[in-house]
């Protein structure tokens, strides 16, 4: 089982300088490398998008470069620019890697086939994030942190990792408010599977923006609206940014002060997720949700409420909680989940401004966000059914 935990640390001033340090040079590398990448694109790419079917000139392709290749140019680099011995060579390594997937994605897309859109270079600053791949238990020990070529760093230790779990992977991330560092922690000897799992324990959550959700039990979470209530201080504090000079020490405490509000804005939402989370796998044992795509849906008149709400947050907590639980949570087709009868499965077509479902057909008038969670919920037990079905006849 992975999980992982992230705690807060304090480096000293030395320390912290050689944390941006190297933020700053691995940023460089990085849009180096992209460069590579991008160059490689443009020269071998076709202007035109077919030939001539009597002569057709075809120009000899460059050299792709790879992970391997951008990997083993990093011992030039070294001889170039002494000063990147300074880094792990394994954080060094991490560049290529890291290149080579978003590289990919853009190109071919992930698992589902879906691209990302294209590639921008990291600006000063930008680059927030170095992880060391391989990490020795021993490193780490009561409130103290070893990190290579940084040093033995405080950790504010808010709670202990569970027995069981080993540190594979730690990574030092430059917040607004401080620095960080994420274990990721792995177990083999942990029990994935809840002893008294019970798949009939089952419930269905519509989510939405003025209930944040709404379940099967007809139980309802008002949208909190964390962006909206704090519109008023994010405006005055970018006010303030856009009135000072540029380069100037003033702006950058302005510009400090407006990334720490944002961050709250964001950290009070992840608390309230992980809470609501929290309630609900304590109660049920399968949780069926909708399969929205939220990148899609960000894009109309209600993104600013949509982004607020962080529904995709929501569900990527309320899945991993569930893996670490031993419990399920089942994604459902959500075509037609506002429109079906939950009683009677009639199509009865309603507009977004229309709150109550009324079925011309069994009669039945009820909440609009609970006859869709009760759809959600029928249609997750006949999903589960399937999967155990399908998993039994494998057997």
């Amino acid at each position: 089982m992975r999980t992982s935990y992230q705690y807060r640390i304090n480096p000293n001033k030395e320390q912290a300088e050689k944390i941006d340090k190297t933020l700053e040079m691995l940023r460089y590398q990085y849009n180096y490398l992209l460069t590579q990448r991008f160059n490689w694109y443009e020269q071998n790419r076709s202007p035109i998008d077919r030939c001539s079917v009597i002569v057709s000139h075809l120009p000899e392709l460059k050299g792709k470069p790879t992970y391997y290749s951008q990997k083993a140019s990093l011992t030039q680099l070294k001889k170039d620019r002494p000063w990147y011995k300074d880094i792990h060579s394994q954080v060094l390594q991490e560049i290529p890697k890291k290149v080579e997937i978003t590289f990919d994605r853009w190109l071919k897309g992930d698992l589902n086939g879906k691209k990302s859109g294209r590639l921008r270079f990291k600006g000063k600053g930008q680059y927030k994030t170095f992880t060391f791949p391989q990490f020795k238990q021993y490193h780490f020990t009561k409130n103290k942190i070893t990190l290579s070529k940084i040093g033995t760093v405080k950790v504010i230790v808010h709670r202990q990792i569970p027995e069981g779990f080993d540190i594979k992977t730690v990574s030092v991330t430059k917040k607004a408010d401080g620095y960080y560092v994420t274990l990721s922690l792995d177990s083999k000897t942990v029990s994935t599977i809840k002893p008294n799992f019970n798949d009939a324990n089952i419930v269905g959550i519509d989510v939405g923006l003025i209930d944040f959700i709404v379940t099967s039990d007809n139980e309802r979470i008002a949208a909190p609206k964390f962006l909206r209530k704090a519109e008023r201080r994010l405006k005055s504090a970018q006010r303030r940014v856009s009135r000072r000079k540029k380069g100037s020490n003033r702006r950058k405490k302005a510009i400090k002060k407006l990334g720490i509000q944002h961050k709250k804005v964001s950290d009070t939402r992840k608390d309230f997720h992980f809470k609501t989370a929290k309630n609900i796998l304590d109660k049920y044992d399968v949780v069926a949700v909708e399969k929205l795509n939220i990148k899609g849906l960000a894009k109309t008149w209600l993104a600013k409420s949509i982004n607020d709400a962080a529904w995709g947050q929501f569900i990527t907590i309320l899945s991993n909680k569930a893996v670490n639980a031993g419990l399920k949570v089942i994604s459902v087709n959500p075509n037609g989940t506002s429109q079906e009868c939950s009683n009677c499965g009639q199509k009865v077509k309603k507009l977004l401004s229309e709150r109550i479902h009324n079925c011309p057909s069994c009669k039945i008038s009820l909440c609009r966000d609970l006859n869709a969670s009760i759809i959600i919920k029928n249609r997750g037990t006949h999903d589960l059914k399937a999967q155990i079905m399908s998993s039994t006849r494998s057997l």
